[in-house]
């Protein structure tokens, strides 16, 4: 079968489906964990926070070894990487002494798989010669979105036919999901980011370019804003609608996921017709409201609702920045979007950080949290407007 770069984009596609059955799937398996290995919610708790600081070390690390391996070989390693580490959860925790240690290693061999593929696939549809790349690249990120509803509801099917005690058959399966993609990505072609006899800012050039800092604010923000609300989506659930926290863990984070999933999917259908870092400011707005509806509404169902308007207006906001940066600063290679995924890590880490410490500061008051959390919309609102005056850098 002859390939072309149509199949590239769809082989990302997958690829952001890969990353979501990397960070969705275990949390799944928290309660079983503990019940069947006898591990304290506290260790199981590290197995989250451990495959996101090491993602953020890949986001760091990766840019270098990137270029000399070349993207082919990269994005085939972060899919094989992905497939073993899913597939040892089933296997690990029985061989080693501890099962924790074996549960630990199999996060670290599937957050390396998870950090590469975060740094490789926007770079690698940005570099495809497509039309409308901003579109394409809203479409590309729906998918993750696509990908945590597909992993909690297929999973939760399974789960209730077959008994969660069969774990390990699903684990398998998704396990999958990576080995076939790493196989489609060793035939369809792939572009370079920088033209032929074009060399790539270095670190040095990338960090004396002012319109850097402010993509790099942007960045951060766009993390931020996002998950201020994804991580809090559940609790809002339990609180507007009165359900039980399972109904609450799966309705809350699946109203945002649609609901950003669905942002991005208009915006790569529509937004060719409209000018991106005007969009970004509507959105930005809008973000704005619906943090000011869940922090002020007497009414929690409403406060429920500001969280899927929420997801919404973010849901264009991390895809957007990627593009501003390939088109105001042409040479920024590998390099540069490694270093915005960083940033954007950073920020989904200090934007739930902030809520939750402003909140435990105010009597676990989660609106007053989320008040807090406006500093961020109101920052990219200015970096917005630095960005729209400032000139393209070749």
């Amino acid at each position: 079968m002859k390939t072309n770069y149509k199949h590239t984009v769809y082989a990302c596609f997958l690829g952001y489906i890969v990353q979501a059955v990397i960070n969705n799937f275990a949390p799944l398996l928290f309660l079983t964990f503990q019940t069947s290995y006898n591990i304290s919610l506290t260790k199981i708790t590290m197995l989250v926070t451990f495959n996101f600081i090491l993602q953020l070390c890949i986001d760091l690390l990766s840019a270098g070894f990137i270029d000399k391996l070349g993207y082919r070989l990269s994005m085939i390693m972060a899919h094989v990487l992905a497939a073993v580490g899913l597939f040892s959860l089933t296997v690990f925790p029985e061989v080693f002494p501890d099962p924790f240690a074996g549960l630990l290693v199999s996060v670290m061999i599937y957050a390396l798989g998870g950090g590469l593929l975060e740094v490789l696939v926007s770079p690698v549809v940005e570099a495809c010669p497509t039309d409308n790349k901003e579109s394409t690249m809203g479409l590309l990120h729906s998918f993750y979105c696509w990908g945590h509803v597909g992993v909690v509801l297929l999973s939760t099917i399974f789960f209730t036919a077959f008994g969660i005690q069969n774990w390990k058959v699903l684990a398998v399966c998704w396990a999958a999901l990576p080995l076939i993609n790493a196989v489609i990505f060793k035939f369809v072609p792939i572009a370079s980011l920088i033209e032929e006899g074009e060399k790539g800012f270095s670190f040095k050039e990338l960090i004396h370019k002012k319109l850097f800092w402010t993509l790099l604010l942007l960045m951060m923000c766009a993390g931020a804003c996002e998950h201020v609300v994804a991580q809090w989506a559940s609790a809002f659930a339990e609180q507007g609608l009165g359900v039980s926290k399972t109904i609450g863990d799966l309705a809350g984070p699946m109203l945002f996921a649609v609901a950003m999933g669905s942002s991005r999917v208009f915006y790569s259908k529509y937004g060719d017709k409209y000018d991106l870092n005007k969009y970004m400011l509507a959105s930005a707005g809008l973000c704005i409201i619906s943090y000011l509806l869940i922090s002020l509404s007497p009414f929690a169902v409403l406060g429920f609702l500001g969280c899927g308007l929420c997801g919404i207006s973010v849901g264009v906001l991390w895809p957007g920045t990627f593009s501003l940066a390939a088109k105001t600063l042409r040479k920024g290679g590998t390099l540069m979007f490694a270093l915005l995924a960083l940033a954007g890590d950073l920020g989904c880490s200090a934007g739930p950080t902030l809520v939750g410490t402003v909140s435990s500061a105010f009597g676990n008051d989660l609106k007053i949290g989320i008040g807090s959390a406006l500093i961020f919309p109101l920052l990219l609102i200015a970096g917005l407007i630095l960005n729209a005056h400032t000139r393209v850098e070749l």
